[in-house]
């Protein structure tokens, strides 16, 4: 079903460095079935990972989307591709007990990881929500604020599922998105492919024992996600104004934020 492939551009590494991947599937129906079975097998150390892989740094990182989000108190927000609820959580102490989360995600496992530490946490105003990015089951206009950290990127519909954040929030709300990206910088570039392929790819395969080889997958997914400019420009298409983003770490990541018109 899926291709073993070398990374061509890393041909003149050296043979320790130069690392088999998977290929993202081939159909949009094969992808969909394929994320979904890949976060299902790392659902039990994501969390773990995650701190592993970013040397803790998705904390501050997911801390700036919700920060970007300019939600208060008693709002009613929504963290699409919620996965194991980080950032629901964060943006739950900001809109406080009279305000409402909902954490959507089509993986059944990751959920369940989330609603085990929001009942740890004790916060009662965020409600899980299994669901598809690309076919929000909410009313148009229902929240006032949409957040996605590094969802988008798994989507078999990039556009759909921007459209779905564009319609399900208010008019003056924001869309913001957390993704990995390109850094501008080709050296920079260069040593952060070298560091997914070298070491996140392995290690994350080792640790999370997936044998799904999911994290071989997403350092491919992050290469073939369009890079800033162009994201920028598809929210921009499915009306959102106006757009800017702020690159983090040098371009490794970046945040997109985007604005609801409001109506004259």
């Amino acid at each position: 079903m899926y291709q073993i492939l070398l990374p061509t551009p890393y041909h003149l590494l050296p043979i320790s460095a130069t690392l088999f991947v998977v290929k993202e599937p081939v159909s949009n129906g094969e992808k969909e079935q394929y994320v979904n079975k890949m976060f299902s097998s790392t659902a039990p150390r994501y969390d773990l990972l995650n701190t592993l892989l970013s040397m803790g740094l998705h904390h501050r990182w997911k801390k700036f989307t919700v920060d970007q989000a300019n939600v208060k108190e008693g709002d009613t927000v929504i963290d699409i591709a919620s996965g194991t609820m980080d950032i629901a959580i964060q943006l739950a102490r900001k809109v406080g007990v009279e305000g409402k989360v909902v954490a959507l995600d089509f993986n059944r496992q990751m959920l369940d990881v989330g609603e085990k530490k929001i009942k740890e946490l004790k916060l009662d105003n965020i409600e899980g929500i299994q669901g598809n990015a690309m076919d929000l089951p909410f009313e148009n206009n229902s929240f006032d604020g949409a957040t996605v950290g590094f969802g988008v990127r798994n989507v078999t519909d990039l556009d759909k599922a921007i459209r779905e954040m564009y319609r399900v929030i208010k008019p003056g709300s924001r869309a913001v998105i957390l993704e990995f990206s390109t850094p501008p910088n080709w050296l920079w570039s260069k040593m952060y492919d070298l560091y997914s392929y070298a070491f996140v790819a392995p290690v994350g395969t080792l640790i999370s024992q997936d044998k799904t080889k999911g994290y071989f997958y997403l350092p491919n997914s992050i290469r073939n996600f369009p890079k800033q400019e162009e994201l920028k420009q598809k929210m921009a298409a499915c009306g959102l104004e106006p757009v800017k983003y702020t690159n983090l770490l040098g371009g490794i990541v970046a945040v997109h934020i985007g604005c609801k018109p409001l109506k004259t």
